[in-house]
């Protein structure tokens, strides 16, 4: 049991409290934005610049919950933002967003065929333009921007606060919850939290924030450049030979397989829960897991 009291003159504010309060902060800041740009991005509809907008909202939002919690939690960058980390663990970090993407994408198709039968109406997503080098700025705004604050934001400011108290794995856990609720995804919410779990026990691993981001980005950067190519259909799925489609699936279960594994057996250690700590991250996240969870219902109408 990791039972050692804080030392508040190292750690600051350091705590599960905080790693909550992070959530709930940038949740109600990513609200008040979406109302806000909502109007523009309905008078908008359709056009680029209205897309743009929207994918504005939440890197802008995850800008100030971090500056605010970096400001209350007062302790050095480097405590909460690691970014120094050993080739291996990037390694590691591309077998596992290989594994996830061809081999676990499924999942969210299944979730949405059972949804579909109880009357639910499946989203759709659209990218702005992707051809020629409108690419390039589709990078910068759905691909870098959110891999970069996303990470800062789950697995580097929420991850080493929850750490602290809950320990590493009940943090990599709360972590994925989160994670999965801010994408406000019903589609994607079981393969958003595999996905927040695994990242963030990477970065216990790897002790930085540096792989996550990597990978965060070559999922994201890959999916545009699947678009971009017309090498997916209008519901994300790759367009290829039936043998082509099998090789990767395999290929990518076992990368999977073997990131987990890799993880695993990692020697890092991963620091133990103090009992009782894991509500006060829950207090702190409350207001944001509510307000997730109600939009997550409403999206099922």
């Amino acid at each position: 049991m990791y039972n050692r009291p804080m030392n508040i003159k190292k750690a600051g504010r350091l705590c599960a409290l905080s790693g909550g309060m992070a959530f709930s902060l940038c949740v109600i800041i990513y609200l008040i934005l979406s109302l806000v740009a909502s109007p523009l991005v309905a008078y908008g509809e359709g056009q680029d610049w209205a897309k743009y907008l929207g994918y504005l909202v939440s890197p802008i939002a995850i800008c100030i919950t971090l500056a605010v919690m970096y400001w209350y939690c007062g302790v050095p960058a480097k405590s909460l933002f690691p970014v120094r980390t050993k080739p291996k663990y990037i390694l590691v970090g591309v077998l596992l967003i290989f594994g996830l993407l061809f081999s676990l994408g499924w999942l969210n198709e299944f979730l949405i065929v059972a949804l579909e039968k109880l009357g639910y109406v499946r989203n759709s997503s659209s990218l702005p333009d992707v051809s020629g080098w409108n690419v390039l700025p589709v990078l910068i705004v759905v691909a870098v921007l959110p891999a970069v604050g996303e990470e800062l934001l789950f697995r580097a400011m929420i991850l080493n606060n929850a750490e602290e108290e809950v320990g590493g794995i009940r943090a990599a856990l709360l972590v994925g919850l989160c994670f999965s609720l801010y994408h406000g995804s019903v589609e994607q919410t079981i393969y958003q939290f595999i996905c927040g779990f695994l990242f963030a026990l990477l970065a216990l691993r790897s002790r930085s924030v540096t792989p996550s981001v990597i990978i965060h980005f070559l999922n994201n950067a890959l999916i545009i450049a699947l678009t971009a190519v017309g090498a997916t259909d209008e519901t994300g799925a790759l367009i290829a030979s039936d043998g082509v489609i099998i090789a990767v699936c395999v290929l990518s279960a076992i990368s999977l397989v073997a990131a987990i594994v890799l993880l695993a057996v990692d020697k890092t250690p991963l620091k133990a829960c103090v009992k009782g700590t894991v509500g006060r991250f829950f207090v702190g996240a409350s207001v944001g897991i509510a307000v997730m969870a109600v939009l997550w219902i409403a999206g099922l109408f």
